[in-house]
């Protein structure tokens, strides 16, 4: 699970990004004087021309079960640019530890607050340091959810220039209660994104974060059936769906291989990992990771190896980190970040930042998981 734990980081190789094509103010200097506006004006055939991109940016990475990570995106205390340098540390830190893959633009990475161009910085930063520490083999998901089919389309070309291997989308909901019924929009909807998209789609199902608009294993059974959607995040927590899903697809498989599953069914939060496995699911896609990844991993190395009991036992403590991750939302997380392992910052305004009182109480409440990942 985690075979690269020996490979140090190169000296020096996140110190510049000097070659990234963007026009976005960044905290490591690239660009300072560009207007953020001007990627509003960039087109999406052009952005990565040149040099800029090496053949490692766009090699097939497959999806195969583990721990995969919707990292965070950092900003500088100060100004609040993009800061990739922290960008860059933290994706080769989780690679380092051995997770599966990462995700950038989810709520964890505050995509809602990030322009276009911001977004492709962020995906980019993440491939080119993934890359450049020996983890070229690492899959990157990128967060390409929006309102309308077009947007969503846009982001998913604009995360392939970037170097994502996968897209990963939620549905629409602004308008949800004028969608035609049985979840025919949304179908569409997904139908027409996967035709489109330069990469292969999965599919987000988060009802909390969509005005409550839960895909039921009926539609992501269907919408599997298309050749480019190829998995499914069910931060839902239905376990029994999840199953339905797992047993639906797996029947459906012509050479059924459950290290390389043709359609990828992943928990949405490290606290039902032991569940989820145990209804046949194939990993998670859980923020907890940013700060323990070690934890997440070992929680479902133990129980492939069929020590429950264990797996058990580090479950809880996962679960117990989860909940104080899940009350404080990315604020929390960052201030756990940085009580923790030393950098986080804060999140883009509108977000406050953390009293004195919630920092202390969020420190205390990743206390028992930390000392747990510190000794793995």
């Amino acid at each position: 699970m985690a075979p690269h734990l020996d490979v140090p980081s190169p000296a020096g190789s996140f110190a510049s990004f000097d070659r990234i094509p963007f026009q976005v103010t960044t905290s490591s200097g690239a660009g300072r004087d560009s207007p953020a506006s001007a990627e509003t004006h960039s087109s999406l055939g052009s952005s990565f021309e040149g040099d800029s991109l090496d053949e490692d940016f766009h090699m097939t990475r497959p999806l195969i079960p583990g721990v995969y990570v919707p990292t965070m995106c950092f900003f500088d205390e100060e100004t609040e640019d993009v800061d990739t340098n922290a960008i860059a540390r933290h994706a080769v830190r989780l690679a380092q530890a051995g997770v599966t893959g990462v995700a950038t633009q989810g709520s964890n990475g505050e995509a809602v607050h990030l322009t276009h161009a911001e977004r492709q910085l962020v995906t980019f930063t993440t491939r080119k340091a993934l890359n450049e520490a020996g983890f070229s083999h690492v899959p990157v998901i990128v967060g390409c959810g929006a309102q309308s089919t077009r947007e969503t389309i846009r982001y998913c070309c604009e995360a392939w220039e970037a170097g994502g291997d996968y897209a990963l989308v939620l549905p629409p909901s602004y308008y949800a209660s004028l969608f035609a019924p049985s979840f025919k929009t949304v179908e569409e909807y997904f139908t027409t994104v996967a035709d489109a998209s330069p990469i292969p789609i999965i599919l987000y199902n988060f009802p909390g974060a969509v005005n409550g608009l839960d895909l039921t294993s009926d539609v992501i059974i269907n919408l599997s059936h298309h050749p480019k959607i190829v998995g499914v995040k069910l931060t839902c927590g239905n376990t029994g769906k999840l199953n339905r899903v797992v047993a639906a697809t797996r029947k459906q498989t012509r050479n059924c291989n459950s290290e390389k599953p043709e359609f990828l069914v992943l928990a949405g939060s490290a606290d039902f990992s032991i569940q989820s496995l145990i209804a046949g699911g194939h990993g998670i896609l859980a923020g907890l990771a940013n700060i323990t990844p070690k934890s997440c991993i070992k929680t479902i190395e133990l129980y492939k190896a069929g020590k429950y009991q264990e797996a058990q036992k580090i479950q809880e403590v996962v679960s117990q980190g989860d909940w104080v991750a899940i009350q404080g939302g990315v604020v929390g997380v960052k201030a756990g970040l940085q009580a923790w392992m030393g950098y986080g910052g804060y999140a883009r305004s509108p977000l406050p930042k953390p009293t004195a009182e919630q920092t202390k109480s969020w420190k205390e409440g990743f206390r028992e998981l930390v000392q747990l990942e510190k000794s793995l």
